[in-house]
């Protein structure tokens, strides 16, 4: 099964891959490597999921809006493979940050929310390493940010 058609077998509906609003690049291919910029937290309908996990928002908020995280960084993916997601072999990494409270400490929790996301999609190639980290602020306000590294065939 193509990954396009698990997918949409998942359900799930890719957001449109955003450009950059900095002075920076969505995606980047070094030699077989993709590096995805960091994705904040965005829900379907284009709004921020902005708030502070821990005090504005609860760890299944958090883990809903880095699901959200790892669809655009999906989106990502795709549109630097030129709408070819067979081109990727594996994820290798992920990186989750955490909008939250000084004494919050479920930040795997999380993240595992990106992390689900991946390994649904891409399956036995979605299985990465990972960090997740708390934060005292994120951009905008969002609740959590994810970025990637894909290695291609």
């Amino acid at each position: 099964m193509s990954i396009d058609n698990k997918i949409k077998e998942l359900g799930f509906e890719l957001p449109n891959a955003a450009d950059p609003v900095g002075s920076y690049v969505a995606a980047k291919i070094v030699g077989k490597l993709l590096y995805i910029s960091g994705q904040i937290s965005i829900d379907k309908d284009g709004k921020l999921i902005k708030g502070k996990i821990g005090k504005d928002l609860t760890v299944e908020d958090g883990y809903k809006a880095a699901e959200r995280c790892a669809l655009s960084i999906v989106s990502q993916v795709k549109k630097a493979c030129e709408n070819d997601l067979s081109k990727i072999k594996e994820c290798v990494k992920l990186t989750g940050f955490v909008n939250s409270t000084d004494d919050f400490t479920d930040q795997p929790k999380v993240i595992n929310g990106a992390s689900d996301i991946i390994a649904k999609i891409f399956s036995e190639k979605g299985m990465h390493t990972r960090a997740a980290v708390s934060t005292n602020s994120l951009p905008l306000g969002v609740a959590v940010e994810v970025d990637a590294i894909f290695e291609l065939n």
